[in-house]
């Protein structure tokens, strides 16, 4: 689990950025500053019909500070990171403070409350900084060619693409706070297309991802699911209209926890932007439904060892068996809540906001094809469309396109219909969840089953 020697030569070399930023801040009588700097890397390449179509590699790096001088906040950015140049971009960003308005509430935490220790998670594979163009390109066309040899249904591929990250960050502050983390990330995704009666085209699109190279599944695994995705919306077409009940495969259903997770983030309370401002200690899901944010994961797409102001990160339950614990609050909507921070601070050497880390639904015991057991007539959902959701009302509606379920089996695929009902409602509803779970991105979620939507279709 320890990180490279090449990559604590780095958080080094940015360790030091950071600290003579600080050093040229106190010079200018600053109350409080909070600089974070970083750099990072990345790849980006894809094919469309065996044909190469984009390699795009990048480094970038730039570094941002936050300070306050009689409670007067200022935030600014920048990539010359010479040492002229940041003495030059400390002395506007105090001037920038001086002219801006006052606000108590965006005090920094006291030093006691900031962590000095915090766990290695695991975020960094050596691996991924390797796999050069021509690598990512062999993996794509691979990926392309097996979607092409699963069906002779496939006739057109939309593309394959792999994609791989680093990055290497420090967070220093004025409370004497010096954090210093690194990650990894890669993804190899694939689409291929059906063709349908009069000449409709289905696409089948199918990804993985990972914080480590070894977590991806085979190129040809990747390619072949996604071809029989294509081939099995072959004759896709919409529904009777009615109030069915509606499962979500894990997928779909990281859509819905994500609609969650914006509501109970304390940017969006303080705003009155969420329908749970007022509900914490009620029941706002069903007895099936426990949410959680928990950091630290090991290899976790959203794991941090500490958040974006310093302080100490936990695992925490959001909803535990349907009833609503806590909002997830930096220090800045905490003060404006009258509450205590839990840790979930992002934007550091910014603005401060409140952010999830690794949130999920957890996994319940079922299978996911025994949720569809005694269901007479009712959807199967593997993708939704658009945004027709209110976070201030909770009401919820989106194109979504799946299979018909009919006497508990899915039989043929549906599109071009519409499912909604208010989030409260829906997550009340759910009534099975599945043993699914899997983590390839920060927002997961078990398949889960609710026990009534209104489908709009023919």
């Amino acid at each position: 689990m320890a990180r490279p020697t090449a990559s604590e030569r780095v958080l080094a070399s940015l360790a030091d950025t950071a600290e003579f930023t600080l050093d040229a801040l106190a010079k200018h009588g600053i109350d409080h500053a909070e600089v974070a700097v970083g750099i990072g890397k990345e790849l980006e390449v894809s094919v469309r019909q065996g044909e190469v179509e984009l390699v795009k590699e990048a480094q970038s790096s730039g570094l941002s500070i936050r300070l306050m001088r009689d409670d007067r906040v200022a935030t600014s950015s920048t990539t010359d990171l010479s040492r002229e140049g940041l003495e030059a971009f400390v002395a506007r960003a105090v001037e920038m403070a001086e002219i801006s308005e006052p606000d108590p509430l965006a005090a920094p935490p006291d030093p006691k409350e900031l962590v000095r220790s915090w766990p290695e998670l695991d975020l960094f594979d050596p691996r991924t900084d390797r796999i050069d163009a021509k690598r990512g390109l062999a993996m794509a066309q691979q990926a392309e060619r097996a979607a092409f040899k699963a069906s002779k249904k496939i006739t057109a591929s939309e593309g394959a693409s792999f994609s791989r990250s680093s990055g290497h960050s420090v967070l220093a502050t004025s409370g004497g706070f010096l954090g210093k983390s690194s990650g990894t990330y890669q993804s190899l995704v694939v689409q291929a297309v059906a063709d349908d009666e009069g000449g409709k085209k289905r696409p089948g699109y199918f990804w993985t991802g990972g914080r480590f190279f070894s977590e991806l599944e085979r190129p040809s695994a990747v390619g072949r699911e996604a071809a029989l995705r294509a081939v099995a919306s072959i004759g896709s077409a919409k529904m009777k209209t009615g109030v069915v009940p509606v499962v979500f495969d894990h997928e779909a259903a990281r859509g819905i926890v994500g609609l969650v997770a914006g509501c109970v983030l304390g940017d969006a309370v303080y705003r009155q932007r969420s329908y749970l401002g007022s509900r914490v200690g009620s029941v706002v899901a069903s007895p099936k439904v426990t949410l959680v944010d928990d950091p630290l994961i090991e290899r976790g797409p959203g794991s941090r060892p500490y958040d974006g102001e310093g302080r100490r990160v936990k695992k925490r339950t959001v909803c535990r068996r349907g009833v609503l614990e806590t909002f997830l609050l930096d220090t800045y909507s905490a003060r404006r809540l009258g509450l205590t921070p839990t840790g979930s601070a992002s934007g550091g050497g910014g603005v401060p906001h409140a952010s999830t880390s690794n949130f999920y639904l957890k996994a319940g015991r079922s299978t996911p094809a025994s949720l569809l057991k005694g269901i007479e007539r009712g959807l199967y959902v593997t993708r939704m469309m658009g945004y027709g959701f209110d976070p201030t009302t909770g009401n919820f509606s989106r194109g979504a396109e799946g299979f018909l379920i009919e006497h508990g089996e899915k039989t043929r695929p549906v599109s071009g219909v519409t499912i909604s009902r208010n989030l409260d409602e829906l997550l009340q509803g759910i009534d099975a969840v599945a043993n699914d779970l899997v983590f390839k991105t920060s927002i997961a979620s078990p398949s889960f089953r609710v026990d009534a939507m209104t489908v709009a279709g023919d």
